[in-house]
């Protein structure tokens, strides 16, 4: 665990820092599509993402479902932090969409480090600004660009996060994922197709290549 805490973090976080993280943290090796946290779970820990990649997104009172941003290598969830001090239990869900590594670091640390380790509320402060600018992102994708141009931005969003030109993914999940119905979804991508931007397959997207 030390290793790649310091490869990732060593030069972000005091060694003090990193050696409580080793201490009290907890090396979790998950395979993709695994739920670590649903909406309304009690939050338990925060992740420290060493590999791999991590969907989060939220739902509406219809249930239905809206991607909000990834977390990759070198990032934390902030928006679980957020929601522990306010004493409210989870208002995402996340899901692993590649397997990834992580270390989860308890609650009861979190808020202790941000008195104790300058480095740490740095990355803290850093780590809110990204997720909001994200936040925003989406916000300003649903209110005012076209469905094709978000659905073309999310394909290649996902694209280069799973690092493949095939997506194994069915039109039922775009369309929840972006707050759609899978009939105009699949329009959509039919169109995309015709314009030579990708090939549909069966429960799969390929991805060409910008000429």
């Amino acid at each position: 665990m030390i290793v790649a805490l310091k490869s990732l973090f060593g030069e972000i976080f005091e060694e003090a820092l990193l050696e409580e993280i080793t201490r009290v943290g907890t090396l979790r090796d998950v395979p993709a599509d695994f739920e670590l946290m649903d909406i309304g779970e009690p939050i338990k820990g925060v992740p420290l993402m060493l590999s791999g990649a991590i969907k989060i997104s939220r739902e509406d009172v219809n249930g239905d479902e809206l991607l909000l941003y990834y977390l990759e290598e070198g990032d934390s969830c902030t928006m679980t932090m957020a929601w522990e001090m306010g004493q409210q239990k989870s208002q995402i869900r996340a899901v692993t969409e590649l397997p990834s590594q992580l270390i989860m670091v308890p609650l009861t640390a979190v808020e202790d480090w941000s008195t104790r380790f300058p480095s740490w509320r740095k990355f803290i402060f850093q780590s809110y600004h990204k997720r909001m600018e994200e936040l925003l992102a989406t916000v300003d994708s649903i209110a005012f660009d076209q469905l094709e141009k978000r659905l073309w931005e999310y394909l290649l969003e996902k694209k280069r996060v799973v690092k493949a030109n095939t997506l194994s993914i069915t039109h039922q999940t775009i369309a929840q994922e972006m707050h759609s119905s899978r009939v105009v979804i699949s329009r959509l991508l039919k169109r995309l197709e015709v314009e030579n931007k990708i090939r549909l397959h069966r429960n799969a997207i390929e991805l060409f290549d910008p000429v």
